[in-house]
């Protein structure tokens, strides 16, 4: 059976949530970060050198990075095609960009956000982070559009990414000039497959 090694506050609860949307029996590890660091415990470096969440172990392949474990998933298991085009057309290309573009381009300036916020405030971070902020999340917005997901009017693998993004920028306090992408996370934060993700993962 599969396993995701789950850290409690990030990422790995957008995995949790692709696993419930596509009915994977799965077991759930455990763990917390260190209140005042927090960052994640030593236990799980005994998993992944790396010691980061989220980590699977499926059919002997252990597995980390969030994208790649989206694409891993649904290679697997969405037989239907049901979160993702047909693998080698532009429709593909595309959806193959916006899957990585999450953890690849906008993660990094939201990281620093937060770290100058950790900081109370910091003028080189916020100098770098503020105009990318702007940036991605005006390019976010512009390719939702009126759109309900981010290519077109059905959930794929490249919303759980871009959701966590949004998500994290909303905790920031960054999300209000964009009240499109503030209706975009309520709506996938709404589906039932989320809210067994929490009742799992969180509650």
């Amino acid at each position: 059976m599969l396993t995701i090694h789950h850290l409690r506050i990030g990422r790995s609860i957008f995995t949790v949530w692709l696993l419930e949307e596509l009915g994977v029996e799965y077991d759930l590890v455990e763990y917390h970060r260190n209140p005042e660091t927090m960052r994640a415990p030593p236990e799980l470096r005994e998993i992944h050198p790396l010691g980061k969440s989220p980590v699977i172990e499926d059919d002997g392949l252990l597995l980390s990075e969030s994208g790649a474990i989206t694409a891993y998933l649904l290679n697997k298991y969405d037989s239907d095609g049901k979160f993702g085009p047909d693998e080698g057309d532009a429709a593909w290309a595309e959806y193959t960009q916006w899957l990585h573009y999450a953890e690849g381009s906008v993660f990094v300036p939201l990281l620093l956000k937060l770290l100058s916020t950790r900081a109370g405030g910091h003028a080189l971070l916020d100098g770098f982070a503020d105009p990318e902020v702007a940036l991605h999340f005006g390019h976010i917005a512009g390719k939702l559009g009126d759109n309900d997901f981010i290519l077109g009017d059905r959930i794929t693998g490249a919303d759980f990414g871009i959701t966590y993004m949004v998500s994290m920028a909303e905790r920031l306090g960054l999300l209000e000039p964009y009240p499109t992408l503030a209706d975009y996370m309520a709506r996938n934060l709404s589906r039932p497959a989320f809210a067994r993700a929490l009742e799992r993962a969180v509650e």
